[in-house]
């Protein structure tokens, strides 16, 4: 087990990890789990996707969809 430093940051409680631990994430998530606090990267929100969508740029769908009728297939 590996144990890492805990210092102040500003008003706040602050954690150096050790580089094994580094997080690709700019935001986790932080709960109790009995005496453990668990860190996890935080989970996108709807409005989180809704935003990246609104980013899009390019050829994106420029041509619409294709709403053409289904095949009609035989019933079973």
């Amino acid at each position: 087990m590996r144990t890492a430093k805990v210092f102040m940051s500003g008003n706040s409680q602050a954690v150096r990890l050790p580089k094994e631990f580094k997080l690709d994430v700019s935001e986790v998530d932080i709960f109790r789990q009995g005496d453990d606090i668990v860190l996890r990267p935080a989970k996108r929100s709807f409005a989180d996707v809704i935003a990246q969508l609104g980013r899009l740029q390019g050829e994106f769908m420029v041509d619409g969809r294709d709403l053409s009728k289904p095949t009609e297939r035989e019933n079973f």
